[in-house]
């Protein structure tokens, strides 16, 4: 038998919310003493778009110096807050004009909007003990003109030049599956 987990009091919430808040803050304003302020003392932070993580204090520091310094105008607004027993859950939409190095793109000057849901965990001390972020890569690529999707005219182009083993094998197959 599953063992019930009692919710925290709410006081637990509301301090938990409030680092939230703060977290959030402190990344529009790009201010990394306030954002490593939110942080445990071992923190992880997992962005499932991409599949890499960082662990520690100086992976997070890493990951937030490659960020805000690529998106130097990033703005977060909230949609939606759910608060569980074990998570903190934001829905976010992030913009922001990529004007640094980010993940291995170059500064492309180009806007990006996207939807994203965050996971928090919190630690002993209430700190920020894990962040998972879940977002559609594929869509801010496709903005930031690294991507074209197939459905569109210049996607299908793309999808031809790009991948043209893939495409001509994908071709083949549904060739000689007619016959």
């Amino acid at each position: 038998m599953s063992e019930i987990k009692e919710a925290p009091a709410r006081s637990v919430l509301e301090e938990r919310m409030k680092v939230i808040e703060e977290h959030v803050q402190a990344e529009i304003d790009k201010d990394m003493d306030r954002i490593m302020a939110t942080w445990g003392k071992n923190p992880s932070f997992d962005d499932v778009g991409w599949e890499e993580q960082w662990s520690g204090r100086d992976g997070i520091r890493e990951h937030y110096e490659e960020l805000l310094g690529a998106f130097p105008d990033m703005d977060i607004k909230y949609e939606r807050r759910h608060v569980t027993d074990e998570y903190v859950i934001l829905e976010v939409v992030v913009t922001g004009t990529q004007n640094g190095h980010w993940r291995e793109v170059p500064p492309l000057g180009r806007k990006m909007r996207s939807r994203v849901c965050a996971l928090y965990t919190f630690d002993e001390e209430g700190l920020l003990n894990m962040e998972r972020t879940y977002y559609d890569k594929a869509i801010i690529l496709e903005q930031l003109g690294m991507f074209q999707d197939p459905r569109k005219p210049l996607g299908r182009v793309m999808a031809v030049i790009t991948p043209p083993f893939s495409v001509v094998r994908a071709y083949a197959r549904k060739l000689f599956r007619r016959r």
